[in-house]
């Protein structure tokens, strides 16, 4: 996958960023998220590949675009095969209130290099390559917390762990503060806090606790890239989950899936770009004729990229003067 197609993935989050941050504050999630959807689907259509969504809005029959299976891409006979993992609106409820951390985020990978995820909830840990190897998902929470703190040179106390606000989740807070680690509770979207995970500075450690299975595959398609380390195990939670994963060619249920079993391929791409404030991550700024994106890409290998782009969008017939 060359920096060209790097490059039109930029362009296709960002397209769909710039849509939904028009809708934030307005209360209406899912229309920010079929505006998006609908973005992100337009822009990939002038993309040079052959393109197939392994994970996106959901089966054909629920979701009219960017459907698992779907074809994308300009298809032409000598564009690479890809696979895609995609998510046109990481977050909706926090657009809809105007919340931090919403954001577009796309993996591609060589055809196979994405788990094809069922739609559960993925019991998991994540954390940045300070702390890669010290992790151990049937572990207890004071013993992880204790190994990541050693792996980075820490106390527990030190640490700050991001946590779904969730009533699931009400053990495993109160073992992380029994432990002594600081937790920052969120309300939606625990992708992009795994991503902070794995770069100095933002001063989260790790991210704990279950959340969606397909975004697991987008956290460990970044973190692939990032040295970082993902465990999860995929937690049926309301029925027709077990039959669901089962659907989905596994048996295992006990199985704990690693960075590399969510995102083997050898060849990934990660684009992730802000529709509101984190961590991580501007949003989506507008001015009088354009805007502005903040997004960050990443690549697996040769060589292997970080990139932080800041872009100003501006409009055809702009006559005015730019402010930095």
């Amino acid at each position: 996958m060359d920096v060209d197609l790097t490059s039109h993935l930029l362009r296709v989050a960002q397209a769909a960023a710039i849509e939904a941050a028009r809708t934030t504050g307005y209360g209406e999630r899912r229309h920010a998220d079929h505006v998006a959807t609908e973005a992100m689907r337009k822009a990939f259509d002038s993309v040079p590949m052959r393109g197939r969504v392994v994970i996106g809005e959901g089966e054909r029959d629920d979701a009219p675009m960017l459907y698992i299976g779907e074809e994308v891409g300009t298809n032409a006979a000598d564009a690479p095969e890809i696979d895609i993992a995609v998510d046109p609106l990481e977050g909706t409820n926090l657009c809809a209130t105007g919340s931090p951390n919403a954001s577009v985020v796309i993996a591609t990978a060589e055809r196979g290099g994405l788990l094809h995820a069922p739609d559960v909830y993925l019991d998991k840990i994540a954390v940045g390559p300070g702390a890669r190897g010290s992790i151990d998902l049937n572990a207890s929470t004071a013993e992880n917390l204790a190994r990541i703190a050693e792996s980075l040179d820490r106390e527990v106390t030190d640490l700050q762990i991001v946590v779904l606000d969730r009533e699931r989740h009400t053990e495993l807070i109160a073992e992380i503060r029994a432990a002594g680690a600081r937790i920052q509770l969120i309300t939606d979207g625990d992708l992009a806090p795994a991503l902070a995970a794995a770069l100095r500075g933002t001063g989260i450690h790790a991210v704990m606790g279950a959340g969606g299975a397909p975004e697991g595959v987008l956290t460990a398609a970044a973190l692939r890239c990032l040295g970082g380390e993902i465990q999860g195990r995929l937690m049926p939670a309301k029925p027709g989950d077990e039959d669901r994963i089962r659907a989905a060619g596994i048996d295992d249920l006990d199985r704990v899936y690693r960075t590399e079993d969510l995102a083997p391929g050898k060849n990934i791409v990660f684009t992730i770009t802000g529709v509101t404030e984190s961590n991580l991550l501007r949003g989506v700024r507008f001015f009088g004729d354009g805007c502005r994106t903040h997004s960050l890409v990443l690549t697996s290998r040769g060589p292997r990229m970080v990139r932080f782009v800041d872009e100003i969008h501006i409009s055809d017939d702009y006559r005015g003067t730019l402010l930095l």
